[in-house]
Parts: C-alpha cells; sequence; structure tokens
C-alpha cells in the first residue's frame, strides 16, 4: 500500500520512518527547514539505543503532492487541521483510509463529515519523540504503540487488517482496536490532564511525580475524565487513574507537553481540545468538573 504523512514532526516522522525502513512506500509531507533538511540528507531517527536514516526520503509538500495515496496518517495539530483538510479532499477517494494521530478526542468523527466516500478512522498514538533539529527526530523512549480503528463496526474493512500487518512488520505496536472510542479517550485522560496540570501550574513532570497538591490535581483531572467516559457510556477496563500516575511516574523530571511548550513560546496550541473542550463536554453530558472548570476559567 502507498502511506502519505501529513505531518512530519515527532509523531508523523517517526511512524513513517519505521515504515520506509520496512521498505514500504511513503511520502512525508513537511515543510520549511525540516522539508529542506530531508531532501538532502534524508530523515534521521535517534532512539535511545541505536539510530537510522531513510536516505532517500519521498518527501513534499502537500500541495505540490499528486498521487493516490491508500492510506493517510494525518498526524498535525488540531489547529492546522482546517488548513490541510481541503488538500485531503483533494487527494482522497473512495479506496482511501484516513488515520488521524492527534491527541484531541473525537478528531475522526469530526473531519469524517467533510468527506463523503473516504473513510476517516480514529486513531491515538504512544510514543515520545519530537523534532530535534531538522530532518532529525529524537525518540525519548522505546515505546511506539499506534491504535486505531472504526467507530461504527459498519465501516469496517479488511484493509484496515493489513495496516495493523504493516504496522507490526515496521516494528510498530500497531493495534487494530475492537473500541477505538474507548481507546482514544484513554490516551486523552493522559494527554489531556498533565497539559492541564503541568500549564496551570507551570511546572515539568517532576513537579507532579512528587506527593502533594500538584499531584492531586493530576489525579482529580483524571477522575473528572473518567466521570465524562461513564456519562458517554464508554467504561475503561483498569484504574486509569493507577494507569496514568504510573505513566507519568517514568518521564523523565524536566519532561513537559506538546501543549505547555507551545503556550510558553507563543505559539498556536491545542488549548482548546485538549482543555476547553472538557469542559464544554461535561456541560453537555450533565457533569460535575470543577478542576476543569478552574483551570478552564484561568487559562481564558
Amino acid at each position: 500500500m502507498k502511506y502519505l504523512i501529513v505531518g512530519s514532526g515527532g509523531t508523523g516522522a517517526t511512524i513513517g520512518a519505521y515504515l520506509a525502513k520496512a521498505s514500504k512506500d511513503v511520502t512525508f509531507i513537511a515543510r520549511g527547514n525540516h522539508l529542506d533538511a530531508i531532501k538532502e540528507k534524508g530523515l534521521r531517527i535517534i532512539r535511545p539505543d541505536d539510530e537510522f536514516t531513510i536516505y532517500p526520503a519521498k518527501v513534499a509538500t502537500l500541495e505540490s503532492y499528486d498521487e493516490k495515496p491508500d492510506v493517510i496518517f494525518v498526524c498535525v495539530k488540531g489547529y492546522s487541521l482546517d488548513s490541510v483538510i481541503p488538500q485531503l479532499k483533494r487527494i482522497a477517494d473512495e479506496n482511501t483510509v484516513i488515520i488521524p494521530i492527534l491527541n484531541i478526542f473525537g478528531t475522526g468523527a469530526m473531519m469524517q463529515k467533510h468527506f463523503d466516500n473516504t473513510l476517516v478512522t480514529d486513531g491515538c498514538i504512544y510514543v515520545a519523540a519530537q523534532i530535534k533539529e531538522p530532518g532529525c527526530i529524537q525518540m525519548n523512549g522505546n515505546i511506539l504503540r499506534v491504535i486505531f480503528g472504526v467507530r461504527d463496526r459498519s465501516e469496517y474493512r479488511e484493509c484496515l487488517k493489513d495496516i495493523e500487518n504493516d504496522l507490526i512488520e515496521s516494528g510498530i505496536e500497531g493495534i487494530l482496536s475492537d473500541n477505538i472510542s474507548r481507546d482514544a479517550l484513554l490516551k486523552f485522560s493522559y494527554v489531556s490532564p498533565q497539559g492541564a496540570c503541568g500549564l496551570y501550574y507551570n511546572v515539568p513532570a517532576g513537579e507532579i511525580q512528587k506527593p502533594g497538591e500538584i499531584r492531586e490535581c493530576f489525579a482529580g483531572l483524571i477522575r473528572e475524565i473518567d466521570a465524562l467516559a461513564n456519562a458517554m457510556d464508554i467504561h475503561f477496563e483498569e484504574d486509569i487513574v493507577k494507569r496514568n500516575l504510573a505513566i507519568l511516574d517514568g518521564l523523565s523530571k524536566d519532561a513537559t507537553t506538546s501543549l505547555q511548550r507551545d503556550i510558553m513560546a507563543g505559539r498556536d496550541s491545542e488549548i482548546d481540545g485538549l482543555i476547553f473542550e472538557v469542559v464544554r463536554l461535561a456541560e453537555k453530558y450533565g457533569v460535575d468538573a470543577p478542576l476543569y472548570s478552574k483551570i478552564a476559567k484561568y487559562l481564558s
């Protein structure tokens, strides 16, 4: 199958590089200095214990891409979706599968409204990676898990299993989920509270790892997501507070979220989808979310 990676930052570049390393047909969408560096030197992936380079790497701007991909991984920030959807509509057809890999819950359902015949799944990823310099991605851990699936079983296609197999063959823990709403919200139940807590207190992971007020806030935000999930008839199969605390405790003490980094740098951010949307959903489903409401009010 022909893969297109829209957004070659830490998430997209890592997925695409692993696929390309396994000889899959992959084109990266990039821009600016990142695009130029990949064209000239290839895409370099630095892992904790080794590194590899995809050279030559197929790379283009989204506007100049003129092929018909079978699979499109959309790995841009939420605030960039409006600008890429028109190009995706130009590229995709009824045989294309679009897999959004974003932090914001509900992205697939939102995107599907823009496509009549193209299937848009939901998806999420577990990876710690970011652009170190143009053309180079730094992975800060060995976890690389991509979960995707259809929201309605009637939309299932056999090619989804082929995508899962391609991911696995490429060294990615690919999982075709039988309940993607649950699995995507499970991921959201970690990234949203960490981003909200870290931003509110202006602290890295190390301060949330310590017993006390900040850690209790992080745990409380997770509980509010859990209550919201129950109201949405989405039920987790584990204690998500315990799970997410364990994930947080495994981070380096100076780790921060992309939301924090974007806000502090004065860039566009996903604050609306990661924090304010939780407040809107809580109001919609009649769920009490005092911590999210307090933080949203402060950040607004």
